[in-house]
């Protein structure tokens, strides 16, 4: 796009995907990362083959699922962004910290050059335990700061809030719900009447580190580790001890997951396989981690999880490095693992109504958007709240880009920066 016409572009780098839109004037338009697909999956792969190689989204599964055992396969990094206990993934003999990862996502993105304004989505919460929003803020600025003359940062509802404010032809209060893969955000926003200088005025923000990854977690622990020793025991100097948690924390976890195939780990994993009391069990784990199944293990988890959203009950299957894996899981089983979830959502969007100075009566429309937000006691969470003739929703991956980007043809970009 260089040689033509300035413009904007709006980047929603996403926890499990990336989308960017491009706008000029009061018009943006998604970008085609994948073919026609703007829904780019915000994951890498490494591998060598006559010098170290590195594909990322839609490319990235497909080099893993080629040769899982020969490749390292990372998604959801951008969970770490806050973390000062992530200081960078040995892959291959070499050392990555986030700003290294990130830089090699965007890079392998087509994304447009030579816009005259880039508009980059952010949580209002990062996602981890004690997140440090400068060291973020250092990170995303080492990441994003080539693409463009002018970077800014706003919260990631805000984008949506500007996108759906594209549907209203009357003033309304709007709240925004935006339920992502790390975290579940929110943002109050005044829409004022079409053609208004300033249309959308933000009133207040809250969010939590809880969103689609938790979930999947949930099912992750309660559903599938109990079959890979789990809650299971050993035998040590004669006497039965429960087998610690501390392999089975980084099976759940995507940051340490795909860094667990190293020698320590699986000499570990086979000194815990023979003293266990179901070797079998100890022995699927280390399949998984031996053969790389990290993401086909997710991926697992996350089709059934889709699939209880259409449905009542599901089954999930694993099948990868040898093994067969199948369970069957109802939705309420997994709406009462995911409880103690969502009361903390909830309590995110309490803080949202308080920070505006506004009570849920005094919304006249709720704006869900985000994979997430999909789940069915998600919106059941809304409808209870707010009524279900005030719900929105549509555009659930692409609405953040396309309301940044527009956010980028104002005139008051800054008041909008986070």
């Amino acid at each position: 796009m260089s040689g033509t016409a300035p413009f904007s572009l709006g980047l929603d780098f996403g926890t499990t995907n990336s989308v960017a839109a491009v706008a000029r004037g009061d018009a943006s338009n998604l970008v085609a990362l994948c073919g026609d697909d703007p829904v780019f999956r915000s994951a890498l792969c490494f591998w060598e083959d006559a010098g170290l190689h590195v594909a990322a989204g839609p490319r990235a599964i497909a080099e893993y699922l080629d040769y899982p055992e020969g490749s390292r396969f990372l998604q959801s990094f951008k969970s770490v962004a806050a973390s000062p206990m992530f200081d960078g993934a040995t892959i291959f003999n070499r050392r990555y910290g986030f700003e290294d990862l990130g830089r090699l996502f965007v890079e392998r993105m087509p994304l447009p050059k030579g816009a005259a304004r880039v508009v980059v989505g952010r949580p209002v919460i990062y996602a981890g335990h004690r997140p440090d929003e400068a060291l973020a803020r250092a990170r995303y600025d080492a990441v994003f700061g080539a693409l463009g003359a002018s970077v800014h940062y706003v919260y990631e509802p805000l984008g949506a809030a500007f996108s759906y404010a594209a549907r209203l032809d009357a003033p309304a209060t709007v709240l925004v719900a935006d339920f992502g893969g790390g975290t579940s955000d929110f943002s109050v926003v005044r829409v004022g009447l079409p053609g208004r200088a300033r249309r959308c005025e933000p009133l207040g923000h809250a969010g939590v580190g809880i969103a689609g990854d938790r979930f999947d977690y949930r099912i992750l622990d309660r559903l599938v580790l109990p079959l890979l020793g789990k809650g299971g025991t050993y035998r040590s100097f004669g006497k039965i001890l429960d087998i610690p948690p501390g392999h089975f924390a980084d099976l759940g976890d995507w940051s340490r997951l795909a860094l667990m195939r190293n020698r320590r780990t699986l000499a570990e994993l086979e000194t815990l396989r023979r003293a266990a009391s179901d070797p079998a069990a100890i022995a699927r784990m280390i399949a998984i981690v031996e053969g790389e199944q990290g993401y086909r293990l997710y991926d697992a988890v996350g089709r059934v999880k889709r699939a209880l959203s259409m449905q009542e009950s599901a089954t999930f299957v694993f099948d990868g490095a040898g093994l067969s894996i199948a369970a069957d899981v109802t939705r309420a089983n997994f709406e009462s693992w995911i409880a103690p979830d969502v009361e903390r959502i909830a309590a995110a969007l309490d803080r949202a109504l308080a920070t505006a100075g506004v009570d849920a009566d005094a919304i006249d429309r709720v704006f869900l958007t985000g994979g997430t937000s999909l789940i069915p006691r998600m919106r059941v969470l809304f409808a209870d709240r707010f009524g279900e003739e005030r719900l929105a929703s549509g555009g659930e991956l692409t609405s953040i880009a396309h309301g940044l980007a527009l956010i980028g043809e104002q005139d008051d970009v800054a008041a909008w920066s986070a």
